[in-house]
């Protein structure tokens, strides 16, 4: 899914003395309850324009999309909610790829419901003991899903049913609606509204029962007066969702795509083909599912190295090497951000921490001086962070993943062959992307690489950006940084902090059940150990050396009815832990998993569940050393080989090639009159054509594909869904 969160207008009441001049505002995103992302803070304005994009995989089943604009005050506990947007999950392609404008809505406790309810219902007479004939009505809850957080904890839910109908309610046939209500047992606080449901009772017929799910709604459905008006906010949202095939369907497209790399010129390839007629539509964002199957299969080098010659042939001038937006470049750019998250966490998040947490100000243009700023002291804390950041850089060459050592490997080697006469440009080759596109970029917003958990205040950001222009002009000057990057091996390895959230960890050895079994606890791992301590700066309680881990791996809601939990397998008892929400729970399994990916002795199977009380809940095996009842994730090996969906992401190259069929014809054209003219034709001057008879075959070989995998699709039809009232 990617977000864009624009702008926002006339934020807060329209009149009276609740109107946001004077207070902060930022912007939250959250699937159902649970925030995962959130803006930056924007100074005083009831117009504040965000202007922050993100991109990520949604890890779970949602219902909702919402995202909340809240006030931060200095004289209030709590952020002040002022409006939300909510966009139900079936209603997202209405808005998918256009800017909007909402009207933001009251934010009302009794109407943050999310999940739903399974029910039966049965209608029996009986008969009393004076003789007469009344109806009972029998109501079982079975199930429910879905059901929200509750302060970061799995809710304790309890239900009430009551019967709604006119003044004479209580004779026969007089009731009209059942309202099942549920809510979460506070026990010492105030119990949370959960959400309803209404049932008529005309589906009831006597001695039969009515079994269905039933999505929660807000309180009285939802129906309110009109609220004030609380501004607007514009947003961009780009929602897909894969009807992923079974796996023998893509086999053909998956081998044409993992060919690419072989064929030639590289030009002719279904890979290169796909970019060329995607890149008026949606730029080169087709290439990223082509560059994780080929990085899973272990094909992207080869790939990269070929289109990288190819952009070096038609590049005339030493020092514009690399440096335009081309396939080539976005290709690298997508396995560098990939391969290449553990590696940005390990060498700056130590140094952007100290950065956040110090708050120097170094800001040098006069024009933006404050009273009272010394230039030459912000001077002074610009070097000094510079001169941290860069040194943090040329110092990692030890983490630095292998397979971008191997490409930027070549690339030395492909500019060096293309321009002999330049000593310098081997160097240029690469500090263009790992300075550049990579470090410089990450600096600049840290947040959007999962380095920091929020958007920096305008003053860090200010910060940051000065920081970020240094290292790029670094990056591009002289031999001597250039040299300093390429001398990976001469470099020792030094100790990161990697990662660290305060989390909720479960005692070892404890009883299931009670509260007390749970933890807060300040988790943190770095290159070589991970540890956990009562409080954040706090003694480490327990170290868990890297080369010790055996395995990562998320564990079953159902083990301690917590969301969120994951488990890190080692030499001794499991280390079961909840993190905040599901993106946190990812990045830190991928985290964990990185920097122990290449450690001996890594399992292939694990138990999905915890051993309580005598045996695994999982497999109810009475051993606990009884090896994993599960295979393993993927582990990432020395060529860091992700856990992809090689079917999910070939169904993605199918929808780009299905939604640019057009253009591929025309390619196709253009191939056939170059090749009975002989010649560069007007049409062709969209496409990068070296050898049209090859380009020819693989389209036409394409088209055979595509149509194929279309007949799949159209064979499976859609799928429906129909529980009760959803």
């Amino acid at each position: 899914m990617l977000l864009s969160a624009g702008e926002a207008k006339n934020l807060g009441p329209s009149s009276g003395p609740n109107r946001l001049r004077d207070l902060c505002t930022f912007c939250t995103i959250s699937l159902d309850q649970e925030e995962v992302y959130r803006t930056k803070v924007y100074e005083k304005s009831v117009s504040p324009f965000y202007g922050e994009d993100f991109y990520f995989e949604i890890p779970r089943p949602f219902q909702c999309l919402s995202f909340y604009v809240y006030a931060k005050s200095m004289f209030q506990i709590r952020d002040l909610p002022i409006g939300k947007v909510a966009i139900r999950k079936e209603d997202l392609y209405k808005y998918c790829g256009k800017e909007n404008w909402f009207q933001l809505q009251p934010v009302d406790p009794h109407s943050e419901v999310q999940g739903k309810v399974h029910l039966e219902m049965k209608l029996n007479e009986l008969i009393t003991e004076n003789g007469s004939i009344c109806q009972q009505l029998v109501v079982q809850i079975i199930a429910c899903q879905g059901l929200p957080l509750i302060s970061g904890q799995n809710c304790d839910p309890y239900a009430t049913v009551t019967l709604v109908g006119p003044a004479r309610w209580v004779y026969k046939h007089k009731v009209k609606l059942k309202v099942v209500e549920l809510w979460n047992n506070g026990n010492l606080a105030q119990d949370v509204f959960l959400g309803e449901t209404r049932v008529s009772v005309k589906i009831l017929r006597n001695d039969n029962a009515h079994k269905a799910w039933y999505l929660l709604q807000p309180k009285g459905n939802g129906t309110k007066s009109k609220p004030d008006d609380l501004g607007s906010l514009r947003l961009k949202v780009t929602y897909t969702e894969d009807n992923v095939l079974p796996s023998p369907c893509y086999m053909a497209l998956r081998n044409l795509m993992l060919k690419s790399p072989d064929v030639k010129p590289i030009s002719a390839s279904a890979a290169h083909v796909l970019g060329d007629i995607c890149r008026e539509s949606v730029g080169y964002d087709a290439l990223l599912p082509v560059v994780r199957l080929l990085l899973h299969h272990n094909r992207l080098l080869p790939f990269l190295t070929s289109v990288a010659a190819l952009e070096l042939e038609n590049t005339q001038e030493a020092n514009t090497i690399f440096r335009g937006n081309s396939l080539a470049t976005r290709c690298i750019d997508d396995m560098m951000k990939i391969v290449g998250k553990s590696y940005l966490t390990v060498t700056l998040k130590p140094v952007l921490n100290e950065i956040f947490e110090s708050n120097k100000t170094c800001e040098i243009d006069p024009v933006k001086l404050k009273e009272g700023d010394n230039v030459e002291v912000n001077k002074e804390n610009l070097q000094g962070y510079v001169h941290k950041v860069f040194t943090s850089i040329t110092q990692s060459s030890s983490s630095c993943p292998p397979l971008m050592c191997d490409v930027f490997r070549s690339l030395r080697q492909l500019a060096s062959k293309r321009f002999p006469a330049d000593p310098h440009v081997q160097y240029s080759a690469v500090s263009s992307f790992i300075f550049l596109r990579f470090f410089a970029v990450a600096v600049l917003s840290p947040h959007t690489f999962q380095l920091r958990t929020h958007h920096p205040d305008p003053e860090i950001s200010r910060t940051l950006t000065l920081i970020s222009k240094t290292i790029q002009s670094l990056g591009s000057w002289g031999s001597l940084s250039k040299n300093k990057l390429v001398r990976q091996l001469l470099v020792r390895r030094c100790v990161h902090v990697i990662f660290n959230r305060e989390v909720h960890k479960r005692a070892q050895g404890r009883k299931r059940l009670g509260k007390k079994n749970f933890k807060k606890r300040w988790l943190r791992v770095t290159n070589q150990e991970l540890s956990y301590h009562k409080q954040k700066g706090k003694e480490a309680l327990c170290i868990i050396p890297v080369k010790n881990i055996l395995g990562v791996e998320k564990l079953e809601e159902s083990a301690f009815n917590r969301k969120n939990m994951f488990q890190v397998i080692h030499s001794e008892k499991p280390l079961y832990v909840q993190a905040g929400n599901c993106v946190e729970t990812n990045s830190w399994i991928e985290v964990l998993s990185q920097v122990s990916r290449c450690n001996p002795g890594r399992l292939s199977t694990f138990h999905p569940s915890a051993y309580v009380g005598g045996s695994w809940l999982c497999c109810t095996e009475t051993n606990e050393s009884t090896p994993g009842c599960k295979p393993c994730t993927a582990t990432l090996l020395a060529n860091i080989q992700l856990d992809i969906d090689c079917d999910r992401e070939t169904e993605r190259i199918f929808s780009f090639f299905s939604s640019s069929r057009s253009r591929l014809q025309k390619m196709e054209d253009a191939c056939a009159g170059m090749s009975v003219y002989l010649g560069q034709q007007e049409e062709c001057s969209a496409f990068t054509i070296q050898d049209p008879k090859e380009t020819f075959r693989t389209i036409k070989e394409l088209g055979e594909v595509l149509d194929d995998l279309q007949a799949h699709h159209d064979s499976k039809g859609a799928l429906t869904d129909e529980p009760g009232t959803m």
